[in-house]
């Protein structure tokens, strides 16, 4: 996993927890994306000092969200308009989601997937961090359209359609952070991230 990857897919676990992104060329060129744009190859090429520069670099919530929507990163299918929310060791996502793009070539007669069908405005609220050089996510509530997702259903949407694709993510999802991260603490607005 690359840095480009890690730092988005840690920025998109902690808000939503569902899949990894994959990155893409990005055509945008607005400030907030070229900053960020110039931490990550900052992160990236300090990864390969030894020992790395410790000083933190700190991933701000309007580049992270910029980088984001920008075409940078190619989001999980169904998944747009993604705006991520930093408060401390906090981070809520709100994603525009369409859930049949999502469970296409799927069939279940269970009830509770009935609720996961259609184009529906998505708030995921996550508490993360990362320490040790292992990120830490755990999904604490899911609002589809402002309706809270029952836990049990949440946890079978995610048994069926998204542990298929990625066994590594689930309520509670632990990952290694790449090139030397050592911690990334969220706090207002941002994630401070030190390399070791």
């Amino acid at each position: 996993m690359n840095l480009r990857t890690a730092a988005l897919v840690f920025a998109l676990l902690l808000s939503v927890g569902l899949a990894l992104p994959q990155p893409t060329v990005s055509t945008a060129v607005s400030p907030a994306v070229q900053s960020m744009e110039r931490k990550l190859q900052h992160l990236e090429s300090n990864a390969q000092a030894s020992p790395p520069d410790s000083t933190p670099t700190v991933l701000t919530e309007d580049e992270v969200n910029a980088y984001i929507n920008s075409g940078a990163v190619h989001l999980p299918r169904g998944v747009q308009r993604v705006r991520l929310q930093g408060l401390p060791g906090v981070v809520t996502a709100e994603m525009q989601v369409d859930f049949d793009q999502i469970t296409q070539g799927s069939r279940s007669v269970n009830p509770l997937l009935a609720l996961f069908s259609g184009v529906h405005q998505v708030q995921v609220a996550t508490h993360a961090h990362g320490q040790r050089g292992l990120a830490y996510v755990h999904v604490d509530r899911v609002a589809i359209d402002g309706v809270e997702v029952p836990q049990v259903a949440l946890e079978f949407f995610i048994d069926r359609y998204i542990k298929p694709k990625h066994p590594e993510i689930g309520m509670d999802t632990r990952f290694q952070m790449p090139n030397r991260i050592d911690s990334a603490v969220v706090g207002q607005r941002q994630v401070t991230v030190v390399q070791k």
